[in-house]
């Protein structure tokens, strides 16, 4: 090998000691210890094109360990990427395009927003899975790329690194090649501390192929990677032994090199065991070139490749790029519209779990880009129809995915199908377990990616299970999340409209709130308008002006309908609003706002089955709120809804109540 290979690993050294001085913050250990690799990687191994970051085929490079965030903005920039040098040297500053850690969409060639240890490899596990998908659809001329994810230890005691990984060994990810930055050292000190796993035995059992290299001697890298493209039915964990902060007499080797800067005498003296004698920032002219020349080794794929696109159909060309752009076919809205006629007709009643199904089962014989699957729920999520074949080890060409007992891992694998281009995935497991993948919902919200989750069973309407399945919270939470679009629908029809809506949204992911139990159809007209646009609508108007206005989502809505019947018998005029999406009702200005609610009638009642949290800016400081504030409990649903007031008499009475009330207070001023 060159000694050009130690000057190019220096550049990549230098440039991230020196954003993290300028900015002093940041993480200069993992970039001193990983150059060497990430270096021969991409000179000899990676392919990839600056001039079309987006390129489909382009092999794809995960920072998991993304507090090295320093190495990854580096590389970008000596390789060609729209990565500035003032890029650089503003590292962590307000505003700047260099976060503390990689966010995707700031900066081409950031594959994936990583940070929160575990969620890259789980991301990488799903662009892997998604080049064995693409390549099942559309052959391996067109989609034959590696995913390549560097880990730390820190990566690999997340638990969510096991449901990942399990789950890449299963379906014999042989294009997934992980570098395992094993330096033995965390936060808190040597890794001994707190672990004694096999690491090798661990990832065998998975199904990995395990090699061994010197992080530190590009001959030994170079010959790890070759050997592990060269697998033809197992994904490759590479354990590269490397030292922390190599190079700093002070912090080489310790957990001191982990996240401080090093400062400039440290600086000096890092550079004299490198024989590096450059100022901050700047790069000698023959090793930028030797940089920028890396990518030279794709040009030829990169024109074979475009060659081999032109000479596909235009038909499917077309539904590749749509793919791609997450455009959805309009066959699969005009069988959405379709069964949005039927349901009109046919008004039986029906848990939202299987509207759900029912949408799945309208749009994927037009959505071959649709990936479905469920948490070993299948049954229970309805996420899967009866023409979806599965998705196995030996036959990647359908499209339902078993992704086991692994909530967290789904969502991440999910993240990574989105974002490797091409196909749509959604998911499902009960709500309750929401809790297991979270941290990888926010993620998707954070990345503006339009993931598509499935929750079912969304209220103590799921009975006997009880507490522990009985999701209180989880709508509240959901809800607080920036970007993320929660739909909670009350019938057929709402699922439909709210469906229909997250398909089109490019920008944000969706979550479906289901119910378990069966609920009656509550529109029995066609409209083509889509009434749950607005996040809340009026379903029904009372015949003179209202005296109470009953707000509800979901499963409540139905018994606020038959509330306004009841309490018409008594003289009382009800308004009903169904609210399945509060974050799109947020978004209308205040005239819509104020003309759905009555925001002037201070009677205001919300009924849901879940925390009231929230809840309390839509009644004001004069109505009431019906919601559930404790945990649940083990009773048929029936039991459970008369327990915590759910119930028609109880609305009626509260209705009743506030009513009487605001009418003495007002009497009173």
């Amino acid at each position: 090998m060159s000694t050009n290979y130690k000057q190019l690993s220096n550049a990549l050294r230098f440039l991230s000691i020196d954003m993290v001085n300028q900015a002093n913050s940041g993480h200069p250990g993992m970039p001193l210890g990983m150059a060497d690799i990430v270096t021969v990687l991409f000179k000899d191994f990676m392919h990839f094109n600056p001039d079309d970051p987006l390129w489909p085929n382009r092999d794809r490079f995960v920072l998991s360990n993304g507090h090295g965030s320093a190495l990854l903005y580096s590389l970008l920039h000596l390789t060609g990427y729209d990565v500035h040098l003032d890029d650089l040297k503003n590292f962590r500053q307000f505003g700047s395009l260099t976060a503390g850690h990689p966010e995707f969409g700031a900066l081409p060639g950031i594959e994936t927003t990583t940070g929160p240890l575990g969620q890259g490899i789980a991301n990488a596990v799903g662009m892997a899975f998604a080049q064995k998908i693409m390549a099942a659809k559309h052959g391996t001329e067109l989609f034959d790329n590696y995913t390549y994810v560097t880990v730390g230890d820190g990566c690999l005691m997340e638990g969510i690194s096991h449901e990942a990984c399990e789950f890449a060994g299963h379906h014999k990810l042989n294009k997934l090649i992980v570098l395992f930055d094993d330096n033995g050292i965390s936060i808190d000190g040597a890794t001994k501390l707190t672990q004694s796993t096999d690491i090798t035995a661990r990832f065998k059992a998975y199904g990995f192929q395990v090699l061994e290299a010197d992080g530190h001697n590009t001959d030994d890298i170079h010959a790890a990677i070759k050997k592990a493209r060269a697998s033809k039915n197992k994904p490759t964990l590479i354990r590269f032994k490397t030292t922390i902060g190599l190079g700093s007499p002070l912090h080489a080797g310790k957990s001191s090199a982990h996240g401080s800067p090093l400062g400039q005498e440290e600086r000096e003296k890092v550079a004299k065991a490198f024989n590096w004698q450059e100022a901050p920032f700047d790069i000698p002219e023959d090793i930028h070139s030797a940089w920028l020349n890396t990518s030279d080794k794709s040009r030829d794929m990169y024109i074979e490749w475009l060659q081999k696109w032109q000479k596909l159909p235009a038909s499917e060309q077309l539904s590749i790029q749509n793919a791609i752009s997450y455009q959805v076919p309009d066959k699969a809205f005009e069988a959405l519209d379709n069964l949005k006629e039927t349901a009109s007709q046919n008004q039986s009643s029906m848990a939202t779990r299987k509207a759900i199904g029912a949408c799945l089962e309208a749009i994927a014989p037009h959505m071959p880009e649709l990936i479905s699957g469920s948490a070993d729920l299948t049954p229970s999520n309805n996420t899967q129809t009866q023409k979806m074949a599965v998705i196995s080890a030996d036959d990647a060409s359908g499209q339902y995915v078993h992704y086991g007992i692994r909530e967290h891992a789904m969502a991440a694998i999910m993240n990574g199908l989105q974002l490797y281009g091409g196909l749509r995935p959604c998911g499902g497991t009960f709500l309750s377990f929401l809790d297991y993948m979270k941290p990888a919902v926010r993620l998707s919200a954070l990345m503006e990616i339009p993931v598509q989750y499935i929750f079912t069973h969304d209220s103590i309407g799921l009975g006997e299970d009880g507490p522990t399945h009985q999701p209180i919270e989880h709508l509240a939470s959901l809800r607080a999340i920036p970007n993320l679009y929660t739909y909670r629908p009350a019938d057929l029809t709402e699922t439909i409209e709210c469906l229909q809506i997250g398909l089109e949204d490019t920008f944000a992911p969706s979550a479906y709130i289901l119910s378990r139990q069966n609920l009656p159809a509550l529109r029995n007209t066609y409209t083509e308008e889509n009434f749950c646009r607005t996040g809340a609508y009026i379903l029904s108007e009372p015949e003179t002006k209202a005296d109470v206005v009953l707000i509800a989502s979901g499963s409540e809505v139905h018994l606020c309908l038959e509330a306004q019947q009841k309490l018409k018998q008594s003289g009382i005029q009800a308004k009903v609003v169904s609210m399945p999406c509060v974050e799109l009702f947020e978004e209308q200005d205040d005239d819509t706002q104020a003309q759905i609610l009555s925001l002037d009638n201070p009677n205001r009642i919300f009924v849901e089955a879940a925390s009231s949290f929230g809840l309390d800016r839509y009644v004001g400081d004069k109505g009431a709120i019906i919601a559930i504030d404790s945990f649940g409990s083990s009773a048929p649903a029936e039991d459970l809804y008369q327990h915590f007031g759910l119930t028609v008499e109880n609305i009626c009475e509260t209705a009743q109540q506030i009513i009487e009330n605001n009418k003495i207070k007002t009497h009173k001023y």
